[in-house]
């Protein structure tokens, strides 16, 4: 399965550091509504790459890596919003240019065409 002819993976990678990207232009979040909101996308947009490709353990170390930067980022040091979404913006691109040839889409199963008896 390919979305405008890319994996899923990418897309949904992309669209998580775009998510990191929206905090930094200070939407009147505080620093830790900030490190909740990247933490939480990267980890349910990479647990969704992860279900979309294969084998799994590479997209789900991504995720897990870039949940944990924003996380220790967030709640490990007193650090704007904005150092927070860049440190996931900058895990998130180095995984995917590192992990892209490894992981593939999952090929959907189709169901059998041609007749069918009743």
């Amino acid at each position: 399965m390919k979305i405008f002819n890319r994996e899923p993976a990418l897309w949904l990678n992309s669209l998580s550091a775009l998510l990191g990207l929206l905090v930094t232009f200070n939407v009147g979040l505080t620093e830790v509504q900030a490190g909740w909101l990247v933490a939480g996308v990267s980890a349910i947009l990479g647990a969704v790459a992860a279900a979309l490709t294969r084998p799994i353990a590479v997209q789900a170390f991504t995720a897990v890596v870039a949940t944990v930067a924003s996380a220790v980022a967030a709640f490990g040091y007193e650090v704007q919003p904005t150092t927070t979404a860049a440190i996931n913006g900058v895990v998130l691109a180095i995984l995917m240019f590192i992990t892209r040839g490894q992981v593939s889409p999952v090929v959907p199963t189709r169901q059998p065409s041609g007749p069918q008896s009743v």
